[in-house]
């Protein structure tokens, strides 16, 4: 038999097989011990019947007178004065073993010879034999084995019976118990299950019972020590970009100098590719920031606000960084509502437009929608992308082998926000209802009117 995989089934199993035992175990000693009680009873009760058979037997006998010679095999035999089951039956004997009385159920022939008063057993009888009259009239009263043993079986069964229904009646009582007793190790679970998959912080271990306070403290501490870690990576990354950012723009800077200033044109193109490096890491900076504050920033206010007027702001701003390149807007009529920060939704906007305007076809517009519902949808036409390369293109540092320059952090970053808001990137190749381009689509949290 396989044990169950729950620990409140394998302890119902276990205890319920238990108590099981435990009752049979029970039953058969009590079986045992009160099987000896009744021999001795009913030894006692035969005892007893014998000495109180006895002088009624003699008296009927004397009654009668001596019997004839040609009377000597012609016991006489009481009447049944109802019919009945005789358990107890009896012969009265002379020295010579000439029957003098008889019960009427009884056959003679079964009785052993006579060999003293006291208590004896055969094969099927429990004897007791008692004489009288100075040893010349022998009286034995016997009961059948097989009564007694009956009486046993059937107090045996008395005792068996009522496992039927204490055994169902145990198992759900300590299913029942089980459950009360493991219910805190549910909520436990529960809470911890509940948490998002980057919220490390410690779990209330409540009203676990004490044998299980040190799992959830174990717990607690290694969750401290991974948000630690994870603190001081992301505040590692954060900072090292930010500190990168002012000596960076004013290398640019000195690079944009470089050019304006020298005539020779193999130095004007050395200080340019160096300007487009040094712009390139400035990027590189920017987007570290970007993943350190999706990973570890709060992403989610106590209010809700309109998100059109900031997805409006930020299509201009990127429209006009895109020159030509036009970027077509849809916003639904009535307010879109949502609690998610506004730094945040800049960050998901500029990377969604940028991937569209470096990746998709330069003569194509983007279309960037937001839905009533609260659906973003950022697309651009291109060449259609294979679908492995597309399930990759959400981890950090991946590219599609697009021949335009990226860093492959802008839809990691996007994917990583979307999952902390509870949401999920979903790419999809050739856009519906075309045969090229890319979709980018997340739904953005909205609160009710």
């Amino acid at each position: 038999m396989r044990a169950p995989a729950s620990l409140r089934g394998r302890l119902a199993l276990w205890l319920g097989l238990a108590l099981v035992a435990l009752w049979l175990a029970t039953a058969l000693l009590t079986a045992g011990l009160m099987r000896r009680e009744l021999d001795a009873l009913f030894d006692s009760a035969l005892q007893e019947s014998a000495e109180r058979l006895l002088p009624l037997a003699v008296n009927d006998v004397l009654g009668r007178g001596q019997a004839d010679e040609n009377d000597e095999d012609d016991p006489r035999i009481l009447g049944v004065i109802a019919p009945h089951d005789e358990f107890l039956t009896y012969v009265l004997r002379d020295p010579a073993g000439r029957v003098l009385l008889q019960s009427h159920a009884v056959d003679p022939a079964g009785f052993p010879p006579w060999d003293g008063p006291g208590l004896r057993s055969t094969a099927t009888l429990r004897l007791y034999n008692i004489a009288a009259l100075r040893d010349t009239v022998r009286l034995t009263v016997a009961e059948p084995l097989a009564h007694r043993a009956r009486i046993a079986r059937e107090a045996l069964w008395m005792l068996l019976l009522p496992l039927l229904v204490v055994v169902p009646l145990a198992f759900a009582a300590i299913w029942l118990a089980l459950r009360a007793g493991l219910a805190p190790l549910q909520r436990w679970r529960e809470r911890l299950a509940a948490r998002g998959a980057r919220d490390l912080s410690p779990v209330s271990a409540g009203d676990l019972p004490s044998e299980l306070a040190p799992i959830a403290a174990t717990l607690d501490d290694v969750l401290c020590r991974l948000s630690a870690a994870f603190e001081a990576e992301r505040s590692f990354a954060a900072n090292a970009a930010h500190e990168l950012r002012t000596p960076l723009a004013g290398a640019i800077a000195q690079a944009q100098r470089l050019q304006a200033e020298t005539a020779d044109p193999a130095a004007r193109m050395r200080a340019a590719a160096m300007e487009a490096a040094l712009k390139r890491l400035l990027r590189v900076s920017e987007r570290l920031m970007q993943l350190a504050r999706a990973e570890g920033a709060r992403l989610r206010r106590d209010s809700a606000a309109d998100l059109r007027p900031v997805v409006r702001i930020l299509v201009e701003e990127q429209g006009r960084d895109a020159g030509d390149r036009r970027i077509r807007l849809r916003l639904p009529e009535a307010a879109v509502l949502s609690d998610l920060d506004p730094d945040a939704l800049a960050i998901i906007l500029r990377n969604l437009i940028d991937n569209a305007l470096r990746h998709g076809d330069p003569e194509e517009p983007v279309e960037v929608t937001l839905t009533a519902e609260g659906i973003l949808r950022v697309s651009n036409d291109g060449p259609p992308i294979p679908p492995e390369t597309l399930a990759r293109l959400v981890t950090r540092f991946a590219r599609a082998g697009s021949r335009a320059e990226g860093l492959g952090l802008g839809l990691a970053i996007v994917a990583t926000i979307a999952e902390r808001i509870g949401s999920r990137l979903q790419l999809t190749s050739p856009r519906p209802g075309s045969t090229s381009g890319l979709t980018a689509e997340l739904m953005l949290p909205c609160a009710s009117d």
